[in-house]
Parts: structure tokens; C-alpha cells; sequence
């Protein structure tokens, strides 16, 4: 983890204005995930960092939500568990989760079905945004789409990011575990990157 973007707990409780109990509720409501809190020798003995801009995302989310919303729902919410929907073709379009493009595109992938489960709706939705984005093509996304439905359920619920590489002309997608670095050839630039989890969290607002 690159260590200039690291917050200390003491940083952090100043600048978000809560409270260490505050703080610790929310993590034992699994709103703030365990390995965020990241132990690391100091001067003093031992001092807790976070991820910066994950943590000031998070908690400003949390903030925002808490009086409208459960902090079981929050962490609901927050947690990379899909939800158990169904959807048709035509709520996506009426509820303006995706495209009709990005729609059409991905109906041919799929098998012939009334009915997307949330995955489904999810490998949609980041396509959307892809293409959304001007950064890559419509052939690219097929195989996009493709890339996110065969390799989905190998990461069992853990975190990863849908990174987006092209040298040369030739596009490819590459799905990364967050906790792993990775390096490319020379020439080769990464065009774009989602994170799985935020998307998650997205389409699930996007949802409620």
C-alpha cells in the first residue's frame, strides 16, 4: 500500500470531527472494514492508519446517510455482498441503470432471459461506464463483459479492480486483486479502472 496515502487515527478523527467511539462502533458494524485498519510501528509503540481517501470517502458517506438510514442498512450498503433482486430489461432502462446501448450490447452476451440477476445488472452497469467514459470501444466492452462474467465468481467476494489496458492500438482488460500490485510492459498504458466494491455500492443506491 503506498504509505503517502495513509492517514493516521488521530489525523483522521481531527479532520472528519468524530470520536474514537464513534470511530469503533462503526467498525464493529462492519461500516468500516477490518483491513482498513492497518497496524504500523511509530515512535510511540504502535499507531493505526487507514487508506486516505478510502476512509474520508467512507466516513463522509456515513455522515451524509446515518439519519435517513440504519446502520445495519449502511452496512448493507457498504458491504460487497450483491443484493437479491431480479430485474427486466426494461426496469434498466426505466430506472436509468444502464444505457440502451450498453443494453442492447450486453443482451447478446447473455443467455436468452426475461429476468438479470444483481451480477448480471453489475458487469452491465461497469460496461456502462466504460463506454460512458469514451475510453474504450464497443467491441472492447463485449469483451469487457465477457472478461467480468467468466471471472466474477473466482474472486469469492474479495475486493478487486476492472482495469482497462491498451498498447498499441490493442485493447485488454485485466481484473486485479486490490491487494496485489502489478506491473505492465513498456508502451502499455492503463486507459481506465474501476474498484468492484465501489461499483457494488453504486448500483446498489442506484437500486434502493
Amino acid at each position: 500500500m503506498d504509505e503517502d496515502n495513509l492517514i493516521s487515527k488521530k489525523e483522521l478523527l481531527d479532520l472528519m470531527s468524530i470520536s474514537y467511539g464513534q470511530l469503533y462502533r462503526w467498525k464493529r458494524k462492519e461500516l468500516i472494514p477490518e483491513d482498513w485498519f492497518i497496524k504500523k510501528s511509530s515512535f510511540t509503540g504502535q499507531e493505526t492508519f487507514f487508506p486516505r481517501d478510502k476512509i474520508i470517502d467512507r466516513i463522509k458517506k456515513i455522515k451524509d446517510m446515518k439519519d435517513d438510514s440504519s446502520l445495519d442498512d449502511l452496512a448493507d450498503l457498504f458491504s460487497n455482498k450483491v443484493s437479491e433482486i431480479k430485474l427486466s430489461y426494461e426496469n434498466l432502462l426505466n430506472q436509468n441503470i444502464v444505457t440502451g446501448e450498453t443494453l442492447n450490447l450486453c443482451k447478446e452476451l447473455l443467455p436468452k432471459i426475461h429476468e438479470l440477476v444483481f451480477e448480471e445488472v453489475l458487469y452491465m452497469y461497469i460496461c456502462d461506464k466504460f463506454l460512458l467514459s469514451g475510453n474504450i470501444s464497443l467491441d472492447e466492452s463485449k469483451t469487457l463483459f465477457t472478461t467480468l462474467m467468466k471471472n466474477y465468481s473466482n474472486f469469492g467476494g474479495e475486493d478487486f479492480d476492472v482495469i482497462f489496458i491498451r498498447k498499441m492500438g490493442t485493447g485488454f482488460s485485466i481484473l486485479c486483486s486490490t491487494k496485489n500490485k502489478f506491473y505492465i510492459e513498456e508502451y502499455a498504458k492503463v486507459i481506465m479502472a474501476l474498484n468492484i466494491n465501489k461499483c457494488i455500492e453504486e448500483l446498489k443506491l442506484k437500486l434502493k
